[in-house]
């Protein structure tokens, strides 16, 4: 697929939003049909201000059930996306396809000023993940990186207590992830079958969200300590591990994972995970079923009413980013997930490699 050259003229993006009755609508292009991408189609069917003018992937005949489950007005290769993009004028293009396609995708939204929502990775570099950044930024489109799990309610909720001073000052963060779906011999295989392949696996696929999570409560991080190992034989990368990070505030993240180990959750896919905050007046818990509980120093734990359930994924995240994403652009507001900003947690990414790589703590400037 052709990105831009030398010489291309680059057309900046003019954000006429269609209009329907009195509600500005925005034409979108979504290109990818993998299991994730299923999340993000039904969650834009729930969004009035957008529309769907067209989907595209690599192989059209994996679009065909989407077409169909999704009313989707037309499906088409990804070779076309110039061709569809000329003839759709979509104001935004939503990106669920591998890494390390994300670059030349992104050099064509930008030679045609359109906007991007694009999944992470980003990319599967950090200096890969830099250019996608700078295409955009470039080029004068807008560009949010489809990084959900923040987007989680408890995550929102636990935010709304930090800076209520629920629990004081934050000492320490500390989350305990066992998905149990990668000791088999077929592991992923049925859901995610490029995982097996991907030299780098725990960090760069599943613990990217926690780190940026952990961005999310507790502010910038200074320093990373990983060790990181493979259990199961039969795939790439690593499967479990163990982060720490320390924020420049002072406080310590702790991040306890693995893939090929079990939970006893219902759904361990649900909140991935249990997390423990503590801080200077009580601590905060997440249990695997949603649930929170307060519990300040030398007065009874509470349970927090909020509300959360079972819809989408992980609590509805990737509806609640979707839903942000459009209100950004119809107000023209700026995004929670810049690429810039992002750019932060993929840093985090390659220190922890670099960590475990070395053996030694990694600071950051």
């Amino acid at each position: 697929m052709p990105g831009p050259h030398r010489g291309m003229v680059v057309i900046r993006p003019t954000s006429n939003f269609e209009i329907q009755g009195s509600m500005k609508q925005l034409k979108a292009i979504v290109i990818g049909a993998g299991y994730f991408s299923r999340y993000q189609y039904e969650a834009w069917t729930r969004i009035p201000e957008v529309r769907v003018v067209a989907a595209l992937n690599r192989s059209v005949d994996k679009l065909e059930a989407f077409q169909r489950d999704f009313n989707l007005p037309r499906i088409a290769p990804l070779d076309d996306l110039e061709k569809v993009i000329r003839e759709e004028g979509p104001d935004f293009i939503d990106i669920i396809t591998p890494p390390e396609s994300h670059l030349d995708i992104v050099r064509v939204a930008a030679a045609h000023g359109v906007h991007v929502i694009c999944q992470k990775p980003l990319a599967p570099t950090l200096e890969e993940a830099e250019a996608v950044v700078a295409t955009a930024h470039e080029a004068g489109i807008r560009f949010m990186v489809h990084e959900n799990w923040r987007w989680q309610p408890w995550y929102r909720e636990i935010r709304r207590q930090l800076e209520a001073g629920a629990i004081g000052q934050l000492f320490s963060i500390a989350v305990r992830m066992r998905m149990g779906d990668g000791w088999q011999e077929d592991a992923y295989l049925a859901r995610q079958p490029f995982f097996r392949k991907y030299p780098r696996l725990l960090v760069y696929e599943t613990g990217v969200h926690f780190l940026d999570t952990f961005r999310f409560l507790g502010g910038e991080v200074s320093s990373i300590y990983a060790r990181l190992q493979k259990r199961n034989r039969d795939i790439a990368g690593e499967d479990a591990g163990q982060v720490v990070a320390g924020f420049r505030s002072g406080a310590t993240a702790i991040l306890d994972a693995s893939r090929y180990n079990e939970t006893d959750a219902e759904d361990a896919r649900y909140t991935f995970g249990t997390v423990r905050l503590d801080g200077s007046k009580g601590h905060l818990e997440l249990e695997t079923d949603g649930s929170l509980t307060l519990k300040p120093l030398g007065v009874p734990s509470r349970k927090i009413d909020y509300k959360h359930e079972r819809v989408n994924f992980a609590g509805d995240c990737v509806y609640n980013l979707q839903r942000h994403f459009v209100d950004c652009m119809l107000e023209r507001r700026p995004f929670e997930g810049t690429g810039e900003d992002y750019l932060r947690t993929v840093a985090l990414v390659e220190a922890c490699y670099r960590s475990s790589d070395r053996g030694e703590v990694v600071h950051l400037s």
